[in-house]
């Protein structure tokens, strides 16, 4: 097989150190990723040599790790791992890891960090209603989160409505001490860190207190219409097909939904899920979309990914006949 030789000119020594990482770490991930060809540094050059489409995907990750560099963004072996995943699927890590969905209170960018965050964040901006699909990890709920802040602060939307099916306590929170708020506050957790993490404590408080931001038990939706809306239905696996279709028919309009869930992480009693089989059903409708979320999508520590795709694997073949 002939051998190609890819020559990538680095604009300016000062780059080179966060291009390569110190001691070239960040070098020797790319080096493990393509194990077939060879990568030699001169200077301010970078030369790669081995077969043909090899050498010239490395040379267009080089280029694009160049371009997040020049964009103000740091490399480190997380996102080199997943500007390789990107760049082997003909995917622009420049244009997925430098698109900013929020600046949260503490000046940090909210941004997706996979290319199947960059189609879910997209999905959920050019839809009503966007099913965010995937195991833990994978950023749904965050990055839901960060959405509805945004169409808030842009006055696209009136409030954010946080809701979470109680499947532990079978949706009967009178079992559990203390007020509504209290009783409900374990199921939502999550969301409200997600919350905190992008707008000042006090702020989220005073939202709260004036109904602008308003987080309830999936049971408390009945009967009522949703306009002028952000919603967000967390942990979605967990609804009944019963309690799926009263949350769909309560957005009302300017209203927008987001829908996020686990199929493999079924708590609800009888395992009859409202999220399983949905697509079959809801599929091809207008303004609605399902975004498949997978083990590459983890942000978390690459050990989660490991679990998830071993799990996966394990369902895989105990699937077959």
């Amino acid at each position: 097989m002939a051998s190609t030789q890819v020559k990538i000119l680095v604009p300016g020594n000062h780059l080179m150190v966060g291009l390569l990482g110190q001691h070239d770490e960040l070098l020797r991930v790319v080096e493990a990723a393509f194990g077939d060809v060879s990568i030699h540094v001169r200077g301010n050059e970078i030369t790669v040599e081995g077969e043909g489409r090899e050498a010239e995907r490395v040379g267009k990750l080089f280029e694009e790790m160049v371009s997040l560099l020049e964009a103000g963004q740091a490399l480190d072996p997380a996102n080199v791992g997943r500007s390789i995943d990107m760049v082997k699927a003909d995917v622009r890590p420049s244009e997925v890891l430098t698109a900013e969905v929020l600046r949260s209170s503490r000046g940090r960018a909210v941004r997706p960090k996979t290319e199947g965050q960059k189609r879910y964040t997209d999905a959920i901006s050019e839809n009503v209603i966007t099913f965010g699909i995937g195991p833990a990890g994978t950023g749904k709920s965050y990055l839901a989160v960060a959405l509805g802040v945004q169409a808030l602060q842009a006055k696209r939307v009136n409030r954010i409505l946080l809701t979470r099916p109680a499947v532990e306590a079978g949706e009967r929170l009178g079992f559990l001490p203390g007020d509504l708020m209290a009783k409900v506050d374990p199921y939502l957790r999550p969301l409200y860190d997600a919350l905190y993490d992008m707008v000042e404590p006090e702020g989220v408080q005073r939202l709260m207190d004036r109904g602008t931001i308003e987080v309830a038990p999936l049971a408390f939706m009945r009967g009522r219409t949703l306009n002028s809306s952000f919603i967000i239905l967390d942990e979605a696996q967990n609804t009944t097909p019963e309690q799926m279709k009263m949350f769909l028919t309560r957005i009302g309009f300017g209203s927008k939904a987001v829908v996020t869930g686990d199929v493999t992480q079924i708590d609800v009693p009888g395992g009859r899920s409202g999220l399983v089989g949905l697509e079959e059903v809801l599929g091809g409708i207008e303004g609605l979309a399902f975004v498949q979320l997978g083990p590459r999508d983890v942000v978390r520590h690459k050990i989660v990914s490991d679990i998830v795709t071993a799990y996966e694997r394990a369902q895989s073949s105990s699937a077959r006949p």
